[in-house]
C-alpha cells in the first residue's frame, strides 16, 4: 500500500516537470521525463493490465511534434502504437494523425488513414464513437474536395487551348460525389462547420444547384439548434450579394450579423445601405450602425467607417432634419467619446500618419463637441496652415452650422 502511495506521488511529480518542460518549450528534456514516466508505469504495474492513458497519447505527440529530432515516421510509428493499445481513443488518435500528416504535406497519407479508419468496426465501440466517426468521413469528404478543386482547376486552365481529357474530367466528377456526400451529413449536425459549409456551397454552385446552396445557407444561419454563429450569415450575405438578390435581402441578412457582431467589417456595406435607402428608419438604423462599430478600438482609424459617419452627419446638418437621432447616439457616449477619439494626442497622430482620417474625424468632432473641441481646432488650424482647401471649407461649414452642437449636446 505504503508504495502504491509513493508511486502515486512520484508520478504526479514527473509530470508536473514534463509539463514545465513543455511549457518552456524544452522538449528534450520534456522527451526524458516522458520516457521515465512510462517505464516507471510498465515496471509497477508489470503484473496487472492497465491501458495506456489519454494522457500518454495527447503528451507524447506534442513532444513527438516539436522535438528538434522528431520526425514522421518516428511519430507514425508511436500513434500506430497507441491506436491498437486504445480502443475507445481509436478513432480520435486516426484523426489526430490525419492532421500530423497534412501539416506536413503528406495528403494521400492522411487521406489513406481517414480511409482506413473510416472502414473501422469493434463491437459496441463502433456505436459509441458515432460522432467520431461522423468527423472521420467529414474529414475524408474536405479532402475529397480538395481533389476535385484541383482537377477542377485543371480542367478550367486549359479549357481554352481545347484541352480534352476524360480521365480529369471522370476523376473530378467522382470526387465531387464522394465530397458531396460526406459534407451534407456533417453539416446536418448541429456545430459550427464553417469550412465543411463553405466547400458543400462552392461544390453545389459549380453545378448550379443555386436552390440546394440557398438551402443549406439557410438553415446554417437560422436553425435555432445550431448555435449562434456570425460567419453563418456572412456566408448567406456573400451568396445573396453574387446572385443578386434584392436588397431587402441583403440588410436582413446583415441586420442579424449587426445584432451579434456590431464591430463586423461588413458594417460599412450595411451603413451604405442603408443610407441609400428611401426609408427614415433605415437611414436611422444605419447611423446606429456607424456609431456602435467605432465604439470598437479596432475601427479608430478606419477611414471608411469615419467616412460614412462624417457623410452622414453632414447631410443631417445641412437639411436640419432628424438632428434627434445623433442627439440620441450621442447622449450615451459623451462621457467617453471624447478621451477616445477625440483628444489632441490623437488629432496630433492622426495628422501625421493620415490627413484624410484627421479631415473626417474633424468634422465629426466638430458637429458632436464645437468648434471649440481640441481635435477640431488641432486638425483645422493645421489644415489650413498646410493651405488645404477642404479644411478651409471646413472651418467655414463650422462657422456657419455652429448652433448644431449646442442642440445636439442639450
Amino acid at each position: 500500500h505504503e508504495e502504491k502511495l509513493n508511486f502515486k506521488k512520484s508520478k504526479e511529480v514527473c509530470l508536473s516537470y514534463i509539463q514545465d518542460a513543455m511549457l518552456q518549450k524544452q522538449w528534450k528534456r520534456a522527451a526524458e521525463f516522458f520516457t521515465s514516466y512510462v517505464e516507471s508505469l510498465e515496471k509497477d504495474f508489470s503484473r496487472e493490465y492497465v491501458s495506456p492513458s489519454e494522457i500518454i497519447w495527447r503528451v507524447g505527440s506534442e513532444i513527438l511534434c516539436h522535438h528538434s529530432h522528431g520526425s514522421v515516421k518516428e511519430f507514425n510509428s508511436f500513434i500506430e502504437q497507441m491506436k491498437t493499445l486504445g480502443i475507445r481513443r481509436y478513432l480520435k488518435v486516426c484523426l489526430e494523425h490525419a492532421f500530423h500528416l497534412l501539416c506536413n504535406g503528406l495528403i494521400d497519407e492522411a487521406y489513406q488513414n481517414l480511409s482506413l479508419a473510416e472502414s473501422w468496426r469493434f463491437g459496441e465501440q463502433t456505436v459509441i464513437q458515432d460522432k467520431e466517426m461522423k468527423l472521420i468521413q467529414a474529414y475524408r469528404g474536405l479532402l475529397d474536395y480538395y481533389n476535385w478543386s484541383k482537377q477542377k482547376n485543371i480542367l478550367l486552365e486549359h479549357g481554352q487551348d481545347g484541352f480534352d481529357d476524360l480521365s480529369v474530367e471522370h476523376e473530378m466528377h467522382s470526387c465531387f460525389r464522394k465530397a458531396a456526400v460526406s459534407l451534407k451529413e456533417i453539416i446536418k449536425v448541429p456545430g459550427v462547420w464553417d469550412l465543411f459549409v463553405k466547400c458543400y456551397v462552392d461544390l453545389l454552385e459549380f453545378y448550379g444547384d443555386h436552390n440546394e446552396a440557398r438551402q443549406v445557407l439557410n438553415e446554417y444561419a437560422y436553425n435555432s439548434k445550431f448555435p449562434a454563429n456570425p460567419n453563418a450569415h456572412v456566408y448567406l450575405y456573400e451568396f445573396l450579394k453574387r446572385h443578386g438578390e434584392s436588397k431587402k435581402s441583403l440588410i436582413s441578412a446583415l441586420k442579424i450579423l449587426h445584432d451579434i457582431v456590431p464591430s463586423h467589417e461588413l458594417m460599412i456595406d450595411f451603413n451604405t445601405m442603408l443610407q441609400k435607402s428611401k426609408k427614415r428608419k433605415k437611414r436611422q438604423l444605419g447611423l446606429e450602425v456607424i456609431f456602435a462599430a467605432l465604439d470598437y478600438a479596432g475601427w479608430k482609424e478606419n477611414v471608411k467607417a469615419w467616412n460614412c459617419l462624417a457623410r452622414q452627419m453632414k447631410q443631417i446638418v445641412i437639411s436640419e432634419k432628424h438632428l434627434d437621432w445623433i442627439k440620441q447616439e450621442w447622449n450615451s457616449r459623451k462621457d467617453w467619446w471624447p478621451a477616445f477619439h477625440f483628444s489632441r494626442y490623437l488629432a496630433k497622430r492622426n495628422w501625421q500618419k493620415n490627413e484624410s482620417l484627421s479631415y473626417e474625424k474633424a468634422l465629426v468632432a466638430g458637429i458632436l463637441l464645437g468648434k471649440e473641441c481640441k481635435y477640431f481646432k488641432y486638425v483645422s488650424h493645421q489644415g489650413c496652415k498646410a493651405q488645404m482647401k477642404r479644411f478651409r471649407v471646413l472651418k467655414k461649414f463650422m462657422n456657419k452650422h455652429s448652433l448644431v452642437y449646442l442642440r445636439i449636446s442639450g
